[in-house]
């Protein structure tokens, strides 16, 4: 048997266990609950039998066991009906009711439903019913078994938060690791890259290579330090997402498919938000390169931004294959993916950084198959924006 197999074998004999344990505690419980009932019935039957007694009774001598009896039921909220119909007596009731017959006949129809009445026989026709409900101590009992359930319930719910937080946890230190572990076995090659690119412009070779050359490298310390500020909170600066976002714009055109038509939608005046460039563009990257992947490298794509009071809307559309509307936040959890070849963290990664880094909002805003999709960022702008 595999490890795995062992811990599911132990995950599932743990909660097998835990539900036959509280399942013989809620029987147990029930089981109990209906042994005070029937005892509470005798007791009433005795009660019942007692008042009998002293109704057809001609002396008082020798009635003190009896009135005992009566009297010991101090607990148990009891009405009298005479043959009439009409209320005799009535005892541990609540004041509130006894100060008014109404309430006193809502209680007493209450008690119809309760419990099942006592006759008792006084003779030459004459029959009494007595009413009777459960006792404090039965009422509370009766709850116990859902009280109970429901503090296994919420036990069980603080044991799988407690169990999805530590494994999301375990898996945020893993990608981390991995970021910083990618971040730094690029920076050893990319610092041979420099040198070597220092050694070209000594040895005069075209100045236009060098250039691209230096471009490439550049780009590779931009996802360098990218990859190091995964896991560590980045710092945010007021920025001018206006700007930037043209930034992303132009390096994403200039590298992209000539089938792909750009357009790029950019109010004039500035708009300024707090911001991690770097982290920024990545976002702006994957969602780009989602949306090319989506319309197989040809069709239209469009950046638009727009504005409220208080927020600027990115919006990302593409003329793609869609989402169905199931998927709309399923795209976003890591792993997931509709591509042969790829990890499925591009857009996981986007709602990290737009939502946990930036304290924003990414969603699929509408999507029609075969017709396209777009993605909105909503960021807050700041108290200085223009």
């Amino acid at each position: 048997m595999r490890f795995s197999d062992k811990r599911n074998f132990r995950r599932w004999f743990i909660i097998l266990s835990s539900l036959v344990i509280v399942s013989l505690i809620v029987w147990n419980a029930v089981a109990f609950f209906q042994r005070i009932k029937e005892e509470e019935r005798v007791k009433m039957n005795i009660w019942a039998s007692a008042q009998v007694y002293l109704d057809q009774v001609d002396t008082d001598t020798g009635l003190d066991l009896y009135l005992e009896i009566i009297n010991s039921n101090s607990s148990i909220p009891t009405i009298l009906v005479n043959e009439n119909g009409e209320i005799e007596d009535a005892m541990n009731i609540p004041e509130e009711v006894m100060s008014s017959e109404e309430k006193l006949q809502d209680y007493l129809s209450d008690l119809r439903g309760t419990n099942e009445p006592i006759e008792m026989d006084l003779g030459e026709g004459r029959v009494n019913q007595v009413f009777y409900g459960d006792s404090p101590m039965l009422t509370k009992l009766k709850y116990y078994p859902l009280a109970l359930i429901l503090i296994i319930i919420l036990f069980i719910a603080v044991i799988y938060f407690f169990y999805r937080t530590t494994k999301s946890s375990e898996q945020n230190k893993l990608w981390a690791g991995m970021a910083k572990e990618t971040a730094h076995q690029i920076g050893t090659p990319l610092s041979s890259l420099i040198g070597w690119t220092e050694i070209l412009k000594v040895e005069k070779v075209n100045p236009s290579y060098i250039t691209e050359i230096e471009k490439d490298v550049d780009r590779l310390k931009t996802i360098t330090e990218r990859f190091s500020k995964i896991g560590s909170a980045p710092t945010l600066e007021p920025e001018d997402i206006v700007e930037k976002t043209r930034d992303s714009f132009d390096y994403l055109k200039a590298r992209s498919s000539k089938l792909i038509k750009f357009h790029l939608a950019l109010p004039e005046e500035k708009i300024m938000v707090n911001l991690n460039a770097q982290l920024y563009s990545w976002t702006i990257e994957n969602l780009v390169k989602n949306a090319i992947d989506a319309m197989k490298g040809k069709g239209s794509l469009e950046i638009k931004l727009k504005q409220d009071p208080k927020n600027v809307h990115i919006l990302i559309s593409d003329t793609g294959k869609g989402i169905p509307k199931s998927k709309f936040k399923q795209i976003f959890e890591p792993g997931y993916t509709t591509k042969k070849r790829g990890w499925g963290l591009g857009l996981s990664l986007s709602k990290r950084i737009i939502e946990k880094y930036h304290r924003g909002r990414i969603r699929v805003l509408k999507s029609e198959i075969n017709k396209g999709t777009t993605i909105e960022i909503l960021l807050q702008k700041t108290k200085t924006a223009a």
